[in-house]
């Protein structure tokens, strides 16, 4: 038995369930990092507000509605 499942098993259930949970987090994590294509299909998703904000101002703006 490796060290880090015996430090697993004397930890309580809920512990347990969250070093799982965590282990899954950094194995998709990982897997995303690896084979995902840049994405652009954001681009033009502010063309309706070009004239009412200046480029900063929409910055601002998209930073507020992602609620960054």
């Amino acid at each position: 038995m490796s060290r880090i499942e015996e430090m697993i098993r004397e930890l309580p259930s809920e512990l347990q369930q969250e070093v799982l949970d965590f282990v899954e987090f950094l194995i998709e994590k990982r897997a995303r990092k690896r084979g995902g294509k840049l994405r652009q299909d954001w681009a033009g998703a502010l063309r309706d507000y070009r004239d009412r904000y200046t480029s900063l101002e929409l910055q601002k703006r998209a930073l507020e509605w992602r609620g960054d």
